[in-house]
């Protein structure tokens, strides 16, 4: 029973005094260092140790930052008992890097009321030690260190490794105002280096100014482990590893602004080109789409500064453009970037058309001299749309349009009929001069024979004009000329207007949109007596745009959406077709019921 008694005792005591160390102040707070003098390039670790019982953030490392960088802080609690008396411990250790040599102080830092005394440390290049051969290092370059805004700079980082390491990390270098990234994948090769053979890692990075003036480009931090040498180990996988720290050098580069005159979206680059594809070739039909397809590509620029293609067409054409696509890549340690328009064209009328040049202006950081990259101006010939009734395409003529037809042979015939009267009369006068007898006998025969010949057919014109006309009043049937009543309105044939109609219905219903357009205008042209075109027709005209813009929208890669909204448009231009001919046909019954009154059946 003592001994149970005596036991807690020794417990409670021995939790008390736990107890009350857990709440103990800190003593006292020491900084150290592990090296001094540093090199510019190398890193210094610096240790606080506080000296009783201290919070693990109450280290604050903010009034370092104005002269090193600060890097990973690490904290470590360590706690002893010996005799009974409690000690504890809390260490921080941070990294701390020096951007330039000289005398610099790390001054004293507070850890819950108890500061560390300064600690001065010497910052010397590292020339003053190139005799000395370096296990690690890192190096930096540039390719210009004067470039305009916007130009591309091509920044190498060698990290020299005299040994293997077991891990590390290169971070990317750093600059204000600017973009960086880095180009392709890391090199590695051997080489030596002051008598001693480095395995050397290269990395390069594209740098990006976006503002003007002075910058100063924070070389990368190298952070690594690698064996620590241990005389006293016997076994190799029991040796410990030791951190490498080491900065690249920084470098100053001057970035000029935009020189003065220019009045262009500003595009630096070794080299700008652009072109065009034409998949379907130079043919062109009225109402037919044909895709162009324009590539903008720039040497040494970020996507976001490649400018937009412009787009000049003549009023004759329908545009429906898609969407821009950029992308940048990587080649031969530049940037590319590329601007890519796809744009659908329909021409609505035929014709010789040009098609502007398309002309971007970009500045040549070569040179320094402005440059234009150029499409050349196109000359292109749209024919007109083949109809049903076999139309090859070409541009229709006097003699080519269906309505003319029936006085085609008027036109061809009339000049050999007087040919031949003119021969005639000259046999007459031939003949006069050798008898007047058989002169006066062959005109006269002459004269009865020509007076006969036109009461027989004038007799018989107007025969025919009468039964034709009897039919017209009881039969209701107009045949099909390409006459004008001279009042603008053609008087053409049901038949060849109702199988016209019936095809732009039946196209209606397909969704065929291709061949709608040439068809309409075949009906069209039954209807005027003339070569209409749709730009005519203003509601059939805007239907047919709402047409084509729901066929070629941005979003209309599926082809059942497409459909969907397709299908309404279809719809409201069968109701528009269907009321314009009713109109026609109003118009059309009326003449004919006044032709009715004008010549009676008997």
């Amino acid at each position: 029973m003592r001994a149970l008694l005596q036991s807690t005792y020794f417990v409670f005591i021995f939790a008390v005094m736990l107890n009350g160390a857990a709440f103990a102040d800190v003593n006292s707070v020491e900084a150290t260092i592990d090296r001094n003098p540093v090199m510019v390039d190398e890193a210094i670790r610096l240790t606080i140790t506080a000296d009783g019982s201290a919070d693990r953030d109450a280290f604050d490392s903010s009034p370092l930052l104005k002269d090193f960088v600060v890097g990973r802080t690490s904290v470590s609690s360590q706690t002893s008992i010996v005799n009974f008396d409690t000690k504890r411990t809390t260490v921080w250790t941070t990294t701390l890097f020096p951007r330039k040599e000289g005398s610099f102080t790390i001054p004293s830092l507070s850890i819950e009321g108890k500061t560390t005394k300064p600690i001065q440390v010497k910052v010397i290049p590292v020339q003053e030690q190139s005799n000395v051969s370096r296990d690690y290092f890192v190096t930096t370059d540039i390719d210009l260190k004067e470039a305009y805004l916007n130009q591309q700079l091509l920044y190498t980082v060698k990290l020299y490794l005299s040994s293997n390491i077991e891990r590390g990390s290169l971070q990317a270098p750093d600059m204000q105002n600017a973009e960086i990234t880095q180009l392709g994948e890391d090199k590695q090769y051997t080489d030596i280096v002051n008598g001693r053979r480095y395995q050397i890692i290269e990395r390069q990075f594209a740098v990006v100014p976006q503002a003007s003036g002075e910058f100063t480009l924070r070389g990368p931090i190298f952070t690594g482990e690698v064996m620590a040498a241990n005389t006293n180990q016997r076994f190799g996988f029991f040796n410990r590893t030791q951190q490498v720290n080491r900065v690249g050098p920084d470098i100053t580069v001057n970035i000029k602004p935009i020189p003065q005159g220019i009045d262009y979206p500003w595009l630096p680059s070794e080299m700008v080109r652009v072109d065009e594809e034409w998949p379907q070739g130079d043919s062109f039909v009225a109402g037919e789409p044909v895709t162009r397809i324009v590539t903008l590509t720039a040497l040494g620029v970020v996507e976001e500064q490649l400018p937009d293609i412009p787009e000049f067409y003549p009023p004759n054409f329908k545009l429906y453009p898609d969407q821009d696509n950029t992308t940048t890549v990587e080649k031969d340690q530049s940037l590319i970037s590329q601007r890519q328009t796809s744009l659908a064209i329909i021409p609505t009328e035929p014709g010789n058309f040009v098609l502007p040049e398309i002309t971007i202006p970009w500045f040549n950081t070569l040179t320094q001299k402005t440059e234009y990259a150029t499409i050349p101006a196109r000359s292109i010939t749209v024919a007109a749309a083949s109809g049903k009734d076999g139309n090859n395409g070409s541009a229709p003529g006097p003699l080519a349009n269906s309505e003319s037809a029936d006085d085609t042979p008027m036109l061809v015939n009339t000049p050999v009929n007087q040919e031949r009267s003119d021969d005639v009369g000259e046999e007459n006068r031939d003949n006069a001069r050798e008898t007047r007898t058989e002169e006066d006998t062959t005109f006269l025969l002459l004269t009865l024979a020509i007076v006969s010949a036109l009461l027989v057919v004038t007799a018989l014109g107007w025969f025919l004009a009468f039964r034709k006309l009897k039919r017209v009043t009881h039969g209701g049937h107009i045949p099909s000329h390409g006459k004008h009543n001279g009042k603008g309105v053609s008087v053409l044939g049901h038949t060849d207007e109702k199988a016209q109609f019936q095809r732009v219905m039946s196209l209606i219903k397909a969704n065929d949109t291709r061949a709608l357009t040439p068809a309409l205008q075949q009906w069209l042209k039954t209807l005027t007596g003339d070569n209409a075109q749709l730009s005519q027709f203003a509601s059939i005209n805007s239907l047919m745009s709402e047409l084509y813009a729901a066929r070629f929208a941005k979003n209309n890669a599926d082809k059942n959406a497409q459909s969907m909204q397709i299908k309404p448009v279809f719809e409201k231009l069968s109701t528009e077709i269907k009321r314009l001919r009713s109109e026609w046909h109003k118009k059309h019954t009326g003449d004919s019921n006044r032709l009715s009154d004008l010549y009676p059946a008997s």
